[in-house]
């Protein structure tokens, strides 16, 4: 996830969790589904990782 020193990156990453859950969930009380949490979660640590090295 975004780092606590950049707060618009953190917003954009909320904005991102919050649309994929509207075009995931049939229901307003299903969760995003495994799958795509994971990814997000793979994807963010690549984010990281390439962060890292500049």
């Amino acid at each position: 996830m975004a780092s606590k020193e950049d707060p618009k990156q953190d917003k954009i990453d909320r904005y991102i969790d919050q649309n994929l859950k509207k075009v995931f969930s049939d229901l307003e009380n299903d969760d995003m589904p495994t799958e795509i949490i994971d990814l997000l979660s793979v994807l963010r640590a690549q984010d990281e990782e390439l962060k890292g090295k500049k």
